[in-house]
């Protein structure tokens, strides 16, 4: 061969190997620079998530107080259960399939299922308690089983006063995620950061053992302090529940307490609620009942879902009414500041008045005949105030409209609120406009009525309702606080002032004065609103009666509006229905929150007296003290000296009233029988009572000079056995057909 084809050849050789070796290495470069500048993150993520695996740690969620910081919602401890079954064996399968399935009620098969998987972490069961965490412990022991079941601590939401404030507190799902009310509002506050259980994986895929475990504590959430008062709350929710049995109400009802300066909700109720412990079980057992009876299916699954939702609404914020007369309050501030009519402006009411081609008509069908703007308000006549509203016009009567808040939602700290519907100026014909001024015709919330309210009277600020007063966080450090600067001033303080003095008159002489409170200087307001779309759809007129009122009218601290949705009891005024609830709960609330009474001449003439001590008295030093203060002695028994007497010492007692003395033991078996008190006159009941052997304390529109009152409460039922000389306290309403 020559020699320069043996050159040629290994050239030729060397340039091949050349760019075999560059192509080779160019590929490898190539590959490298795609694996690690192109997909070097994706591929890094893929290792991680081959070799690790997160579990989520729950972190505990915030405690919601009341304003005296009672829990009112609050996480306690509770287990889940977690199966490990690389560490199980075939020699301890079914034991431990066995008696997890009898503590935990699971189905054996399942379990044994999924012993076999290859892992160290698979959890069982989720929210077990402590009773139950225990039984595991105790089979674990007593069967020797070191590795193979898990327990890890977690949190379970819990309510300790049941249905109480539900419509406000709301519930947490099953991820202890907020589904209504505060617990959904404040979901994110309260909801804190979970924390992860990180877990490395073998070549194989199958979890390595807890040392190889890295744990990232959960950061706890933070907590709620509402201004809601707990004692407020009860008070509203026992009177208020009263009334709805009552009144046979037939579409629930609600309340609301307000601090007129600042916004803060004391309380707020809805009847019928729920218990957010067990949140999908419905409440209403007659409905319960009734869904239950229903064969399985679409329309059951429907009716279920509408129960549910109905019981979780919150009326308070979440439907719309026409407020009725209680809404002349705000026509008459209005009215007031534009200077169109003050407290001796003239009027005459002949039972009804003529507006365009319509005829609207007072609910006193022979008029009132002439009157002032006081006494037209204190009848609550509507020719008077439909006068109002065209004296007013559509232009100022919608500008007040809108500053009092009415146009917009009031932006409370609950989900859900609702929008108003209402006609705007340019819309407001005469008829809608006569309709309008005495609260007919346009649809608010009852928050946005108790905020105008709360205008009226704290001297014509409209102020910021709310629920919650500070967030805390973990560590116990204010988080964010509630700001109580007013949004704006919508009447001045002098006509404010005027109407709070206005209606004060209404709840001591007036149609109100079944909210009257002797020495409270209560202020209010009743009303009776027909809900036009249920006579539409059903041709059968439906009622709700409310009042709306606030004490002491002198210097309004407290507003409270009470609201009942189809009353089908003796009445559906608002008179009758929602004023002796508004008057027997702000008799509990105003003491409880420190206001002064300031009794006139006329209340203490008429008030009730403190029971004297006479315990170890002879009788006769017993019944001297006793007639000194216009109280009659009764004595049964023998002996030297009184062993006890009833009323008890410091208790009260009607004036002219019977104090029972007990001489011996004898008297414990002494007893006499609560008669029937309702129904009757002030007289009627006196001597019923009398006949009985027991004392009654009066209440409601008796104090006031009023026109026949009935009494239609008692406070022990009717057959109860009492010692006599009990005192019972009945309260009486006028039965008057107020709109």
């Amino acid at each position: 061969m020559a020699k320069g084809t043996t050159i040629r050849m290994w050239r030729r050789t060397i340039f091949v190997l050349v760019v075999l070796i560059a192509v080779g290495f160019g590929a490898i470069i190539f590959s490298l620079a795609r694996l690690q500048l192109v997909e070097g993150e994706s591929l890094q993520t893929r290792a991680v998530d081959q070799q690790l695996k997160d579990t989520s740690i729950s972190a505990q969620r915030g405690t919601i107080y009341d304003c005296n910081m009672k829990p009112l919602a609050q996480s306690a401890t509770v287990w889940k259960v977690v199966l490990e079954p690389a560490f199980i064996t075939d020699k301890n399968r079914e034991k431990i399939a066995d008696g997890l399935s009898k503590i935990l009620g699971m189905d054996k098969n399942e379990i044994m299922e999924r012993s076999k998987k290859k892992t160290y972490y698979d959890e069982l069961k989720r929210k077990v308690e402590t009773d139950v965490k225990d039984e595991v412990l105790k089979f674990k022991s007593d069967n020797e089983i070191g590795s193979g079941i898990r327990l890890i601590e977690d949190y379970k939401r819990y309510y300790p006063y049941g249905a109480f404030a539900a419509s406000v507190l709301g519930f947490t799902g099953t991820d202890s995620q907020g589904l209504y009310g505060i617990e959904k509002q404040y979901d994110s506050y309260l909801t804190g950061v979970p924390g992860k259980l990180v877990t490395a994986k073998n070549a194989i895929g199958t979890d390595m053992p807890f040392q190889y475990e890295q744990k990232v504590e959960a950061q706890n959430g933070s907590s709620l302090v509402l201004t809601i008062d707990e004692v407020v709350q009860h008070f509203l929710e026992k009177n208020l529940q009263e009334g709805v049995i009552t009144n046979k109400v037939g579409n629930r009802a609600c309340g609301i307490v307000m601090n007129v300066k600042t916004g803060a909700i004391l309380g707020m109720a809805v009847k019928g609620d729920f218990d957010p412990n067990n949140p999908f079980t419905v409440a209403d057992q007659t409905e319960a009942a009734q869904i239950a009876a229903m064969p399985e299916g679409t329309a059951k699954n429907d009716a279920l879902k509408a129960a549910r939702e109905k019981q979780w609404r919150n009326k308070a914020v979440s439907d719309t009414y026409y407020p009725g007369s209680v809404f002349k309050m705000v026509t008459g501030s209005s009215a007031m500041e534009e200077g169109v009519v003050n407290e001796n402006s003239t009027f005459f009411c002949s039972g009804s008045i003529k507006v365009s081609d319509r005829t609207i008509h007072c609910w006193r069908s022979y008029g009132h005949g002439s009157e002032n703007f006081v006494q037209g308000l204190c009848n609550s006549c509507n020719p008077v105030f439909v006068q109002l509203g065209e004296r007013l016009g559509p232009d100022n009567f919608f500008k007040y409209f809108t500053a009092f808040g009415l146009t917009a939602k009031t932006g409370i700290d609950l989900p859900g609120e609702s929008r108003s519907i209402f006609y705007t100026a340019a819309q407001l014909n005469p008829v809608e406009l006569a309709t309008e001024s005495f609260g007919q015709n346009f649809s608010i919330t009852p928050i946005q009525m108790i905020t105008a309210a709360a205008a009226v009277a704290n001297g014509g600020y409209l102020v910021q309702p709310h629920v919650v007063s500070q967030i805390v966080d973990a560590d116990g450090n204010i988080v964010k606080t509630a700001d109580t600067t007013p949004k704006r001033q919508v009447i001045s303080t002098d006509i404010s002032q005027r109407m709070c003095k206005i209606l004060q008159t209404n709840a001591t002489i007036g149609t109100a004065k079944n909210g009257y409170l002797p020495g409270y200087r209560v202020g209010g307001k009743t009303g009776t609103s027909q809900k036009m779309d249920v006579f539409q759809k059903t041709g059968t007129m439906q009622y709700i009666a409310s009042y709306c009122g606030f004490a002491p009218a002198d210097d309004p601290q407290v507003a409270m509006l009470v609201f009942y949705d189809e009353p089908h009891g003796d009445s559906y005024y608002g008179a009758a229905v929602a004023g002796p609830v508004f008057s027997r709960t702000m008799e509990e609330i105003l003491p409880y929150l420190g206001v002064e009474r300031k009794y006139t001449d006329t209340e203490l003439a008429k008030l009730d007296v403190t029971a004297p001590d006479v315990v170890g008295k002879t009788v006769a030093q017993a019944k001297a003290d006793l007639v000194k203060i216009k109280l009659t002695p009764k004595v049964y028994g023998s002996g030297e000296k009184v062993v006890s007497q009833v009323p008890e010492p410091g208790k009260t007692i009607p004036q002219n009233g019977t104090v029972v003395l007990f001489m011996d033991d004898s008297g414990a078996s002494k007893t006499a029988t609560v008669p029937k008190l309702v129904g009757l006159s002030l007289s009627a009941a006196n001597k019923r009572a009398a006949d009985a052997g027991i004392n009654i304390s009066i209440s409601g529109a008796a104090l006031t000079n009023g026109n026949n009152p009935i009494s239609n409460s008692q406070s022990i039922a009717e057959g109860t056995k009492v010692a006599p000389g009990t005192v019972v306290t009945v309260g009486f309403i006028e039965p008057n057909q107020v709109e």
